[in-house]
């Protein structure tokens, strides 16, 4: 991925830049499948998204042997452990996205759900990490996270302040950049239940850029996010609502993504600096309606 451009304004600025990352979030909604995961990373790029990301577990690790062993109708089997099991990519699948991504021209990257899957993903050159909201409680899982150093977006869902106090503390003493992403964890998300407004609470209490992560069907909380000085935007994506999987119907299809990046783009475009100031244009325009002057 080393022909590709991170930005390097990312985190240096607090929702002053008409610059907006968006993420196109695969996670598992390639469903096991790497001809699907290939299909929305062209999705992603056609749309114009920055980069993507996909998630990576343990299943060991992540869940019991109780938990595994339950019954569980889906496409792989009949037990937790044969879908889980599924819906995973290992080093075959990574290794050709990463080689896909770079011949496509966006960056990939992944969030891990536990210590092993976050040293596996640091075996390739990837730009960023993430911390998912049900990791942002596991204390010595962020602090892995943090010594790596990489810009880092933390999700927030089902997070106290006093839970956030604790990542950002973890991050600052290990001097590692980060970006604060406001999330509410329901799938799909009730467009009642965002309180977008807290993206400017974490912005002015922890002096850091913020975004929003969103998992609603609609792209207006995304667009009104970017409005309001979200510096990075993170949404599901699928190829159809109607897959298979818990995530797909809290995801944009094709047509919803193109609308999301066009319109965000749109935000930047019409917020300007805020500098006041008359128009060369609006000159001609003065000179015919102001007969006074």
């Amino acid at each position: 991925m080393s022909n590709l451009t991170v930005s390097p304004s990312l985190v240096t600025k607090q929702g002053d830049s008409p610059d907006v990352f968006i993420i196109a979030e695969i996670g598992i909604n390639h469903n096991g499948d790497l001809d699907v995961a290939k299909k929305l990373i062209d999705q992603s790029k056609a749309a114009g998204c920055d980069a993507v990301k996909l998630q990576k577990r343990t299943i060991e690790v992540v869940y019991s042997a109780d938990i595994l062993d339950q019954p569980r109708d889906s496409p792989w089997g009949e037990t937790q452990r044969d879908q889980k099991n599924g819906l995973e990519f290992g080093r075959p699948e990574y290794d050709e996205i990463d080689r896909y991504c770079d011949e496509v021209g966006i960056i990939w990257f992944a969030s891990a759900w536990d210590i092993p899957s976050q040293q596996f993903l640091r075996t390739y050159d990837l730009p960023y990490n993430k911390i998912a909201s049900a990791m942002a409680t596991h204390k010595t899982f962020i602090r892995e996270v943090a010594r790596e150093k990489k810009t880092t977006f933390i999700s927030t869902g089902m997070c106290s302040l006093e839970d956030v106090d604790q990542v950002v503390a973890i991050f600052r003493e290990e001097n590692c950049p980060f970006v604060l992403l406001h999330t509410v964890s329901t799938y799909p998300a009730k467009e009642s239940d965002l309180n977008l407004a807290v993206m400017k609470t974490l912005r002015d209490r922890y002096q850091c850029s913020v975004g929003y992560s969103g998992h609603e069907p609609s792209v207006s909380p995304s667009v009104i996010a970017a409005a309001l000085g979200a510096r990075v935007i993170e949404r599901h994506v699928t190829l159809d609502r109607a897959m298979y999987g818990s995530d797909q119907s809290a995801s944009l299809e094709p047509a919803g993504l193109i609308n999301l990046v066009t319109t965000i783009r749109k935000v930047s475009v019409c917020t300007g600096d805020g500098q006041k100031r008359i128009l060369d244009s609006e000159q001609e325009v003065a000179k015919k309606l102001r007969y006074w002057e």
